[in-house]
């Protein structure tokens, strides 16, 4: 598919996981692709890469502003930059609810407001904000992280409604537990890794974790200029966690 061809397209956290598979789709799709991320030393062309901490606003304004120069333009955010949390309500200080909501809410809203000019002039301006199944399933031992990703969902559907107007699409979409370097490194510290993927493959009706790419390929249907009518949308790539209530397999 060309979809992309001469669009212009800016992934946060795009150096690994999501990120980069969704940079790496959208370039194959005929977009010029800028990634933002803490380090960017492993993107490599076609991607151009670019240094931004999305907790510091002056980094963000400077990347984004740099990656625009660089690209000629943007057309497409990928609002991808996040951090996981665990735990109960309990179980994190204020300190750490403040620096998760800092990353994975605040970094949208940084990126977002310094995108937002460069978005206004394109005639096919999207963003795509990755959320996650736990807005809107109740997940046990993720409240911080679930109440960071519940404020994505609202937040995509209030900048949705601001920015329709002015021809910018705003959607979200919304992984189940996927297969990415975060959960890795949640498994690796597990003190049984193995029962613990395979209960977090069990919960997910198709039995097994989300890919990388197949985040990707739901992100590049919601920025492509195909979904043209599509906008306040939450697309889930959940292995069917959401919707599905299978009954027991027959013993």
């Amino acid at each position: 598919m060309s979809d992309f061809e001469g669009l212009k397209a800016l992934v946060t956290g795009g150096a690994s996981g999501i990120g980069r598979a969704t940079a790496e789709l959208l370039a194959e799709r005929g977009a010029r692709v800028a990634v933002l991320d803490l380090d960017p030393s492993s993107v490599d062309k076609p991607l151009l890469g670019y240094r931004a901490d999305v907790t510091d606003d002056a980094s963000v304004r400077e990347a984004v502003a740099a990656a625009a120069a660089g690209l000629g333009g943007l057309d497409v955010l990928v609002n991808n930059a996040g951090i996981g949390a665990q735990g109960t309500v309990e179980d994190n200080d204020d300190a750490e609810w403040h620096r998760v909501f800092d990353v994975n809410v605040l970094g949208m809203v940084r990126t977002a407001r310094a995108c937002l000019p460069y978005l206004r002039r394109s005639a096919q301006a999207a963003i795509v904000n990755t959320c996650s199944i736990a807005a809107t399933a109740g997940l046990p031992q993720r409240a911080l992280y679930s109440a960071t990703k519940g404020a994505v969902y609202s937040l995509t559907l209030a900048m949705a409604a601001d920015h329709l107007r002015e021809g910018i699409r705003v959607n979200c979409v919304n992984p189940g537990t996927a297969d990415t370097p975060w959960i890795g490194r949640l498994l690796s510290a597990a003190p049984d890794p193995a029962a613990e993927r395979a209960a977090l493959e069990a919960r997910q009706p198709t039995g097994r974790l989300v890919t990388a790419e197949e985040v990707a390929g739901a992100i590049a249907y919601l920025a492509s200029p195909l979904s043209g009518a599509t906008t306040g949308t939450s697309l889930a790539v959940d292995g069917g966690m959401q919707g599905l209530r299978l009954r027991p397999e027959a013993r």
